[in-house]
Order: structure tokens, then sequence, then C-alpha cells
């Protein structure tokens, strides 16, 4: 017999309350210590032993900065740990781990209210597990058409070849970004509060474990880690663009005016001058010393614009259009329009209010160009 009671109002979730929490970066203790209830109760909550009452549920709605109705809609399935890499997760909590799981959650919970309304790019990543990263950046550049010249924007790109990409929010600073694949569908969630170098850098390195790891070698460990970056490193700096560009034995001067050819960050160039020969071991180690004393190491002085999204602010613009404005989509997530735009890079147009029609006529189809 089930020991779980009725509320006297409508059901709580179960799921939906511990991904909001986890959203949110509180233990159980600490969750239950904010509402006045015990841990054991909180812990009936959510694993759907006993339902909360009308008011304990506001209560936890208020504490977790969500309306009522997100702890009171659909069951959700959690991002499984194991189809995630994080950079470094030994300097990670569990906590932050699981933060940005349920971060990227929540961005999913936003993607597929999207694709009910607009046709987005198909997916159209090759999986080439068995190939080494500097051939297997080849092969992507050669089948998206992309020549041996310097990219343009990397999250354009990305999207043009049916990657959805969303921002980590603000409680996930401690994590660059991480990738995955949902339902067939590829995603990657950057963090917007590094450099754009850094930003462009992380971006490819996703796209490189979406490459190399498929669902049959997962995206775990420091190796796989290693063949991401060699990957990205090689994705935006070919091998035969870079030493056609004459950098032999260069300078730190002609490193900074360089890297803005490809965009990236000055140290990464500089690691990819001493990985293809360009650079001895003595010339790499005095590079890095001298870039670290300019605050290259931390930072990217004088650097690019971070990259956004260009698919979101034209779904953005398609809906404003149609007269739905970001009230309505909030309201549809059960979610508030600041949450929502934490995980679009801000590009919700918060200033303006939702109009009489609530869904498109027909679901616009979003081509994006990859230069």
């Amino acid at each position: 017999m089930s020991t779980r009671r009725p509320s006297g109002g409508s059901p709580l979730t179960p799921s939906r309350l511990t991904l909001a929490r986890k959203r949110r970066g509180l233990t159980l203790v600490q969750l239950a210590t904010a509402v006045g209830v015990s841990v054991r109760s909180l812990s009936t909550y959510e694993n759907g032993r006993q339902d909360p009452t009308e008011d304990t549920q506001h209560r936890l709605a208020e504490a977790l900065d969500v309306p009522v109705g997100f702890l009171r809609a659909g069951d959700v399935d959690e991002i499984p740990p194991a189809a995630i890499s994080f950079r470094a997760p030994s300097k990670l909590t569990a906590g932050q781990r699981d933060t940005a799981r349920s971060a990227g959650r929540i961005a999913l919970l936003l993607a597929e209210w999207i694709e009910q309304r607009f046709e987005l790019p198909g997916p159209d990543v090759p999986s080439l597990p068995n190939l080494d990263p500097e051939t297997a950046a080849e092969v992507v550049r050669a089948r998206w058409g992309l020549g041996n010249g310097a990219l343009g924007n990397l999250v354009r790109l990305l999207e043009a070849h049916g990657v959805r990409v969303y921002s980590l929010t603000a409680e996930c600073a401690a994590v660059d970004a991480f990738s995955f694949v949902w339902h067939q569908t590829p995603y990657v969630l950057l963090n917007t509060g590094k450099s754009g170098e850094r930003g462009r850098f992380d971006a490819a390195h996703e796209l490189g474990h979406l490459v190399l790891h498929s669902e049959h070698r997962l995206p775990q460990g420091p190796d796989a880690e290693q063949e991401a970056n060699r990957f990205a490193a090689a994705l935006l700096m070919p091998r035969a663009a870079v030493l056609g560009h004459g950098l032999a034995n260069a300078t730190i001067d002609r490193i900074l005016s360089a890297k803005q050819t490809w965009r990236v960050a000055a140290m990464a160039l500089t690691h990819r001058l001493h990985e293809l020969g360009l650079l001895s071991d003595w010339s790499y180690r005095t590079a890095c010393v001298d870039l670290s004393r300019r605050g290259y190491r931390t930072g990217e002085p004088g650097g690019i614009a971070r990259e956004t999204s260009p698919l979101l602010a034209s779904v953005f613009q398609t809906l404003r259009a149609e007269g739905i404005g970001p009230a309505d989509i909030a309201s549809d997530l059960h979610l508030t329009v600041p949450e929502v735009n934490r995980h679009v890079f801000g590009l919700v147009p918060v200033a303006v209010n939702g109009g009489a029609a609530r869904t498109p006529p027909k679901r616009p189809k979003l081509t994006l160009l990859t230069n």
C-alpha cells in the first residue's frame, strides 16, 4: 500500500522538486531549513511517498525561485551523469556537477518548447570514434565545406549543423562547458563568463566530444578531455593553414598578431605551434611564461566579443512578430522570465510583453549560414 497522502490541492511532482533544488545548488538540509520542514519530510516529498501541503508547496516554490506550477508540471527525466564529461572533475563538487546537469535540464525544457514551434536544422555531426583528433577535425571541415580558413561564429556553425547551443547560468561558473546527446539531438552548454576566444575553444572542444565520443565511447576521463582539446585546436587552427603562416620560432608579438587571424587565445595558439613543431620546447616554455606575465593565462587582454546564438535570436524575433513575448514563454514553461533569459545568452527581449497570439500559425523553418 502506498504511503503517499493527498495534500488537499494539486499534487507536487517529485522529479520537479529534485530538479529545482539541484538547479539552485541546495542540499536537502539547506532547502529543508529554508522552508521550515524536516529533512525527513523533504526526502519523502522528493521520493514521492508524501505530498506537501498547499502552503508548503508555495514555500518550496518561493525558496527555489520558481512558480508553484513548475513543481506541479509533468515528470522530467534527469540527464544521465555518464553522458557528460566535466573537465577537471576532481575540482568540482558533486553539488556543482548536479547544478550544471540540472541547469542543462531546464535548457532542455526550453529547447523542447522551441522545437514544437520551429523547424530547426537537423543534426549533422559525424560520429568518428575511430579517428585520431587531428584527422577527425579535418573530416569535419571537409564534410561541412569549411576549407582551411578561419572559422566565423562557432555557435552559429554548430547550430547550422543541428547542435542546440544554450548558455550556462551564473551558478555554474565553475563549469567551462559540457555537451550531451538527448533523443538523438546534440546539445552544448557554454559558460558565458569567459573571454570570447576561450568560449570559441570551449565550443570546439564540446564538438570534439560529440564527434569522437559516441554512445559506444562515453566522454569520460582525462584521455577523452585531451582528445577533445586536440580536436578543438585542429578545428580552429588547421595544420596546413598554420604551417603556411610563417610562424616558425614566432616571437610573442607575432603570436599576439597571428591569434587574431583564428580568433583564439594566445596560449592556445602557442600550444598549437609547439604541437606542430614550430616552437622548440625552450621557446614554448619561454613564450608561456611571457604570456602569463602579460595576463594571458587567466584572461585575454583586448580580446574579441563573446559569441552568442543567432538561432535563438531569430527564434525570439519571430515569436515577437507573432505577438508571443517572454512572459508567454515563461508561463508555458512555468518559469520566470529571468530564468529563461539565463539559459539563452540573455537574448530574451524582456521589455516586450505577450500579445493575443499564443502560437505561430505554422512552424517556421530557420536556416543558418555558417559564415
